[in-house]
């Protein structure tokens, strides 16, 4: 069977493709299939397709957290435009599509008057993304507005599992232990003054303008918070901030940010990572476990 041409009869799709084009480190390993499902229809065709060959697949979305260390010989999927959606649910609540961007979703429950998701108007991934990781900043996590998941089995079949359901925790849900796809989220906000909103995603993108490298290709904090602890400090007080391989770099601004200061492989930044949790280890005997998803 030819793989690639039946997922072509299915969907848009490319072979050996750049994954440093669709991650936001622009570096990293190509993917042998990278397909473009333009709705669930056609998402539910591949899954089926994909579940029932020994081809491996991962699915992705805005790929801002993550790192193909390596080529990857399977097929990367991804949720985009076609899940970019919002719509509102009854007086406090809004449904978004997978592919959505966190920050439109944060701007559109600002337009509504819905607080809530003002913090989140930095994250840079998708909702998919975000429910995927529980993603979080400034104190929010999506464990604090969501309220149903609404997922895609590897059969094609859809369920719907409330947030109380999905074992959210620090960086985490039930989706990372599980062969689904997320579809769409659906989150519960509350009314909210519409200039307290304003000044508080201001204030919040000040701070991340100020404090985090935003204008270089990085995929984030790139580790996990340790319990007492806060990784980027750490860091710091090895000493590593500026610290550079090839071009990847532990950024002056931030140590929990590895950043591409041009021309960075994915081996560096892996690189980069192994010398600052061995640094941590040997100074601090904290052991730092990337946030950053690394495939391959």
């Amino acid at each position: 069977m030819d793989l690639f041409s039946d997922i072509r009869k299915i969907c848009r799709a490319g072979a050996d493709v750049s994954m440093a084009e669709h991650t936001s480190f622009r570096c990293g390993g190509r993917a042998a299939v990278f397909a473009e499902p333009a709705g669930e229809g056609e998402l539910s065709e591949l899954l089926r397709l994909l579940s029932g060959s020994d081809t491996p697949y991962i699915v992705i979305g805005n790929g801002s957290n993550l790192l193909f260390a390596r080529d990857y010989a399977g097929v990367a999927v991804h949720i985009g435009r076609a899940l970019d959606f919002i719509e509102r649910k009854g007086e406090n609540g809004l449904i978004a599509g997978a592919g959505t961007m966190l920050s439109r979703l944060s701007r559109a429950a600002l337009e509504y008057g819905l607080s809530g998701m003002e913090c989140a108007c930095g994250i840079p991934g998708s909702v998919g993304g975000a429910c995927f990781m529980n993603a979080g900043a400034y104190g929010f996590e999506m464990k604090n507005v969501l309220r149903e998941v609404r997922s895609m089995k590897p059969d094609g079949s859809v369920i719907r599992r409330s947030a109380e359901e999905l074992g959210l925790g620090y960086r985490k849900s039930a989706f990372m232990d599980s062969d689904e796809v997320i579809l769409s989220a659906e989150v519960s906000l509350a009314p909210g003054d519409r200039a307290e909103m304003e000044a508080l995603m201001n204030d919040c993108t000040a701070k991340r303008n100020a404090k985090q490298p935003v204008n270089l290709p990085s995929a984030g904090s790139f580790f996990k918070r340790p319990e007492g602890y806060f990784a980027g400090k750490l860091i710091e007080d090895s000493g590593l901030k500026g610290l550079t391989i090839g071009g990847a770099q532990v950024s002056p601004l931030h140590a929990g940010f590895i950043v591409n200061v041009g021309g960075a492989t994915a081996d560096d930044v892996v690189q980069l990572m192994h010398v600052v949790q061995e640094t941590v280890m040997h100074d601090h005997g904290v052991a730092l476990e990337p946030e950053v998803r690394i495939i391959g």
